[in-house]
Formats: structure tokens, sequence, C-alpha cells
């Protein structure tokens, strides 16, 4: 049987997806698994590794199922990628020392704190392009070094997502570029930088950081156990990948130096492919896919995340609680007349700004139904979107076509024109319903020949549907808009004193 398909495994924050993907892109069979996250404690969120590993060999099995007998030996590369920062860590056996903790924990914030006061804060964003957040890996292995010491003492590697998944599935150990830059490595020259991990007090630490491959390298094969289990073919060659938000560009064809392109996710990602990187607290400076490019993104766990809590808590039917569904955006467009009556700081997660926020309705009424509430939540969404891209805007030169959104909210129609509105520029949304997972498959395609570079014409992004800025919608989310700004502000010192009493330690 031809090799002629890649499969690319996108490994989310709670969604793990396997999609088989034609050489140029086009999907052929899908199949995906929930795993839930877990808070033991206050601002912890964890999860099993065991667990993630399952979750993604059943979606590769059940993939390959879906697309008929053999179609193992049909796959020519498997690509991978998943959510960035977080930490999974392994002793020398290739066995989890503890439950992997993802990118939207927040225990480490005191850390930060230290660190704000102290010259580890500029000279982090001059050496790395990023200052840490309290998900990334340096904020958590400092964490870990105060309160947990003995799990560093059992680790071997400090893994990402998606190289744990490597990991099970290879046997091999490594990153690639733009996950190994989350936190250590050298922005301008690459590699990792000893001169950071002792600006973090972590540099006994550095042998444990895997090594860096390019993101289209072969980095091993399938190994027999992790055939048995998914149904591919042992020693079928398994590609570095990338970090989700690289990915997920690639997959929808935003990667035009200048091109803003969002996705609305569990995060809140705004970001611009750029030739030299220019650095600002306020956005993170990482490496591209291709050498000699940066991705320059602004974000926040403040996204589609926040809908999938709403209707969890409110008792929303099963069948809504997955995404955003037809019925929603009926629901909300019902409601859209007149200015906005309703406020939603989009903070159940987390925010992008250094004082203590949460998630917060302003301005509810007796007459106000869910309708209400969801249009809140959208806008409030979106405009934490709108103060990142504000932000990139402010010192990068973003060109003047459309954005290109993705993510949970690009499926509705409703909340893709509120992008528009918001942002007074046009948004478009393409046929790739499954971005990361796509630009995991276009990295593997390339790696094995099947494609001549990540951004070969055979494998472009057609545009499904183009969202114009209609005049009298912006100026009322520009009015919305600066009551969230005058409310954020004014809510500072509430929250701050919420907080005081549950504090990480």
């Amino acid at each position: 049987m031809a090799r002629e398909l890649v499969l690319g495994l996108d490994a989310g924050h709670t969604v793990t997806k396997a999609v088989l993907f034609d050489a140029t892109g086009r999907p052929v069979a899908q199949a995906s698994g929930t795993l839930p996250l877990s808070t033991p404690h206050p601002y912890w969120v964890e999860r099993n590794m065991d667990d993630v590993w399952r979750t993604a060999h059943q979606a590769i099995a059940a993939c390959l199922a879906d697309a008929g007998p053999d179609a193992g030996q049909a796959v020519a590369a498997v690509g991978l990628t998943g959510h960035g920062d977080g930490l999974y860590a392994v002793d020398d056996r290739g066995r989890p020392v503890r439950a992997a903790i993802v990118a939207m924990d927040t225990r480490a914030e005191p850390v930060l704190e230290e660190w704000r006061s102290s010259p580890v804060w500029s000279r982090a964003l001059e050496l790395s392009g990023t200052v840490p957040f309290a998900g990334s890996p340096a904020a958590l292995l400092a964490w870990l070094a105060r309160h947990e010491p003995g799990v560093l003492q059992q680790a071997r590697w400090l893994l990402s997502c998606k190289d744990w998944l490597r990991l099970r599935l290879t046997g091999s150990v490594a990153t690639d570029p733009t996950d190994a830059s989350a936190s250590f490595t050298d922005m301008r020259h690459g590699g990792y930088s000893p001169e950071l991990l002792d600006l973090y007090g972590l540099g006994a630490l550095a042998g444990m950081l895997p090594p860096v491959l390019a993101c289209d390298a072969v980095s091993g094969t399938v190994a027999p156990e992790a055939a048995a289990l998914t149904g591919l073919t042992a020693g079928t060659p398994v590609v570095s990948g990338a970090h989700d938000v690289d990915a997920a560009a690639l997959g929808i064809g935003g990667t035009t130096p200048g091109e803003l392109s969002m996705i609305a996710g569990s995060f809140s990602i705004n970001q611009v492919v750029c030739e030299r990187p220019v650095v600002d607290p306020r956005w993170q400076v990482r490496h591209f896919v291709r050498p000699g490019q940066w991705m320059t993104m602004s974000t926040s766990p403040a996204s589609v995340a926040n809908l999938e809590w709403f209707l969890r808590v409110t008792g929303a039917p099963a069948e809504q609680r997955d995404g955003v569904h037809e019925a929603l955006g009926r629901e909300v467009e019902a409601h859209l007349s007149g200015p906005s009556e309703v406020l939603f700081h989009p903070f159940v997660y987390g925010s992008p700004h250094s004082h203590p926020t949460s998630g917060t309705f302003l301005g509810l009424r007796g007459w106000h139904g869910r309708g209400h509430l969801l249009r809140a939540l959208m806008e409030g969404v979106v405009l934490n979107h709108r103060w990142h891209v504000d932000v990139l805007c402010s010192k990068l030169p973003i060109t003047g076509v459309p954005a290109r959104l993705t993510g949970g909210a690009a499926h509705s129609e409703v909340w893709s024109q509120m992008f528009a509105d918001a942002l007074r520029r046009p948004v478009v949304v393409t046929d790739v319903a499954e971005s990361a997972a796509r630009g995991a498959a276009l990295l593997a395609a390339t790696a094995v020949g099947l494609l001549d570079d990540v951004t070969d014409p055979r494998a472009g992004a057609t545009v499904l549907r183009r969202h114009e800025p209609q005049a009298d919608r912006a100026a009322v989310l520009d009015e919305a808009y600066e009551v969230y700004r005058e409310a954020l502000e004014a809510l500072g010192p509430v929250w701050a004193r919420l907080d005081a009493d549950g504090t990480a330690e």
C-alpha cells in the first residue's frame, strides 16, 4: 500500500485530536478524546500523564479505524503538536514522576512576584524575548524546587505535552525550537542559555532539557508497543512538530510575516510572524518553525474556555458543552440589538494583567436571561482579544490584510462577526476545522518529501467565510470596551481583596 497519508496528533488542554490527512492537508478521517483537568488544590491545574497517553493512542486508533482497514499502513509520517508551557517530568525509565502541570496552573504566582521586583524580570525579557508567567516552565520548576524538591531529584527529562507523547510513541526524547523557547532558549541565537537557567536559579537542571531538533525533522519511529495500541505501522517516522500556536498558524495559512492570526480556544492567542525580534513584556517572542523568523504572541488563558465553564456550571445540555453550536449563536443573536447591558471579564482561568483578576459579570438585572449572559461572555472574550491585538499593533508592523481566526469561536458566525466588529478589521475563517493538527501534518508531509515546504501551494487553506466590520456594531463594542477597561482598573482593589485569603503559597 502506498504511503501517501499523514497523521496530525494535537493534544490540547482538554481534548486530544488525531486527524488523518492526505499530503495536501485535506482531512480523511479523525477522532478525539476528552481528558478532564484536575484541580487538587486552589490554583493547581493538572492531569494524569498516563491518561494523556491513553487518550492519545485511543484517538489515533479510532481515527485509523474510521479511515478503513489497513489505514495505518498508508501513513507516511506522524506530526505532533500540543499545548505549550506547563511541565511533563519523567524519570530515567520514561515514567512520570508526578502529575502533569498545564499552562493554566497559577500556583507559581508568588514566585513571579519575587522576580518582578528583581533584575530577573528585565534580564529574562532581554535574553529570552519573554517574561515568565505562572504556567511557564521557569516558574513551575522554581516552585517545584521550593515545594517538591523530591520531584526534581527523581526527574531525568523535563518535557512539554507533545514531547511526552513522542516519548510514548517512539521511546525517543526530543523537542523542537518552538516549544524549547518557552523559557530557556536564547531569543536571537537559539539554543539553551546557561545564563537564563542560572538567572532563574535552575542551572542544575540544564541536563534535563531535551535535545532540540528542527520542526520538520524525523525525531523517532513508532515503537512496536505503540504500534499495537494505535494501529500505526512500527517504524513509521514521527516528526518533531511544533507548539500548537505555531502549528495552528501553519494549518490556516497564517505564516506571512506581518499578518495577524488569532486562536480563540482555551487560551486567547493573538500572533504575528516577524522577521526580527521585537520584545515587550506584554507579549512573548519565540522561535517560529522556520529559522530566522519569530512568532510574536500576546496571550492569556481567557478565551473560549470561559464558555465551556459557563455551560458546565449552568447545567447546559451535554450536547452544548463540546463547543460553540448554532443554537447558542441564535440565542445570542436574539439579544444583539442595542448597547451592551451586561459586561463580562473572561478571567475565570486567568488574565493578561499582572494584578489579581477573576471572572466577573457586571450590570445584571432581573430581566436579563441566559441570552444576555451569553452575549456578555462572548463580547468579553472578544474584548480581551482586542486588548492583546491593540498591544501588538502598538509596536509591530501588522499588515492591512484580514486577520485569520481559528479555534472554537471560529465555528460560530455570530462570534466571528464580533471579532471583526471589535477589531474594526476584516476577519476570515478558513475551511480548516483542526488547524493545529493540520499544521503538524504539514510538517510531517514536508519531512518525508510529500511536500516541498510547509507553505507548498498545494496545501493552501481556502477561505470559508469573510466577516467585514459593521459600523453600528463596531460603535457598540467601542463603548463596551471603554467600560470594560474602566471596570478592569476600578475592580483591581476588589479583586485583590477577594484574592488575599486564598493566595497560593
